[in-house]
């Protein structure tokens, strides 16, 4: 079962709107659908929330380290509650995957993003859940041009048409968090992941 979902982000208005932060998108929308206020706590580093879901008590929480210091948050809120890392989803953006995708995994590598390299440095182990929010790639090439590029790209917000599938995908992982939430992990995956 989880117990803690976290959505990576970077703090500030600034950043608000851009593909970077599309895993506090995701709390944003948990924690509206379930008429909970996300409040500043000071020593999870983060703002938090706890919720009562389909009922199993989840914690949510949005990171205000910025992305780089995210597992900071997450390991201080799962040290305090007790919580294992098979218990923790992660949100975040997804360079892999094209706006309007969205997928459920356990483990695995960073794939370069800084936030998940934090979380299993902190944590001491990879082994935790990622909702992996597709938002595109700018192209293919690992050129340290296009590694800048990468930067800008995650750090500016989606055209309109993108930001509407990015929604979506949010929606439909959304639809999909109470199998995730009581452990029916397999079935949440096929249900997203069989969809266009």
């Amino acid at each position: 079962m989880i117990k803690l979902i976290a959505g990576l982000g970077n703090p500030g208005g600034e950043y608000a709107a851009t593909r970077h932060n599309a895993g506090f998108w995701v709390i944003h929308a948990i924690a509206r659908n379930a008429g909970a206020i996300l409040r500043p706590e000071a020593r999870f580093h983060s703002d938090v929330a706890h919720i009562s879901f389909c009922g199993l008590s989840l914690r949510l929480l949005q990171p205000q380290t910025f992305m780089n210091r995210s597992g900071l948050s997450v390991c201080a809120l799962a040290q305090f509650y007790k919580i294992l890392p098979e218990e923790i989803l992660i949100a975040h953006d997804e360079l892999e995957l094209p706006p309007g995708a969205v997928k459920l995994k356990r483990g695995g590598g960073s794939g370069g993003h800084n936030g998940l390299k934090d979380i299993t440095l902190r944590l001491s182990t990879p082994d935790y859940w990622r909702l992996r929010i597709g938002i595109g790639h700018p192209r293919a090439s690992l050129s340290k041009e296009a590694q800048s590029k990468v930067a800008d790209f995650v750090l500016s917000p989606p055209p309109p048409e993108e930001q509407a599938l990015i929604h979506d995908a949010i929606r439909r992982a959304l639809s999909v968090l109470p199998d995730i939430a009581a452990g029916n992990t397999a079935q949440a995956m096929n249900r997203l992941h069989c969809r266009a």
